[in-house]
């Protein structure tokens, strides 16, 4: 390829919005604001709530009662095929592992393994919770499952 040949990639370096330069330009005159209002002048910004000045929904509604929901416990789970599918045998398992096999997405997860799927695999699964069924198909196997405090 030669130097006359090199040409830029369409698109690449679009071109500045020039306002206020006059009707012929498309955006002379209010410069592509409309006419007046709060819209058009300089240091507009609207918050998110913003009903055009009616009385916001979430200032019309009551507030009543308490929500537990900031305070519940969320679990990541793992289940017992995935543990097979993954680890050999005779592996120690903990949320590092768990973590590094991309089960699990960091370090400071609760984990709770479940059942789903079966184990021939003997494995050390150290977790935050274990679901019964999970727990039994680990010790089937000689396995052990540690509940991490």
């Amino acid at each position: 390829m030669l130097n006359d040949e090199i040409t830029a990639r369409v698109g690449a370096n679009k071109k500045r919005k020039r306002v206020g330069r006059g009707t012929g330009s498309g955006h002379g005159k209010t410069s592509g604001r409309g006419h007046k209002g709060y819209k058009s002048r300089s240091g507009f910004s609207i918050h998110l709530a913003f009903e055009g000045g009616q009385m916001p929904l979430f200032r019309r509604l009551a507030k009543r009662g308490f929500n537990n929901a900031q305070f519940t416990v969320r679990y990541e789970i793992v289940n017992v095929a995935q543990l097979e599918r993954t680890f050999k045998d005779g592996a120690s398992i903990g949320i590092g592992e768990l973590v590094g096999a991309g089960l699990v997405n960091n370090q400071r997860s609760r984990v709770k393994i479940l059942g789903d799927g079966e184990l021939t695999k003997k494995l050390i699964v150290s977790a935050h919770k274990f679901s019964k069924s999970a727990e039994q198909k680990i010790s089937g196997c000689g396995g052990t499952a540690q509940v991490v405090a």
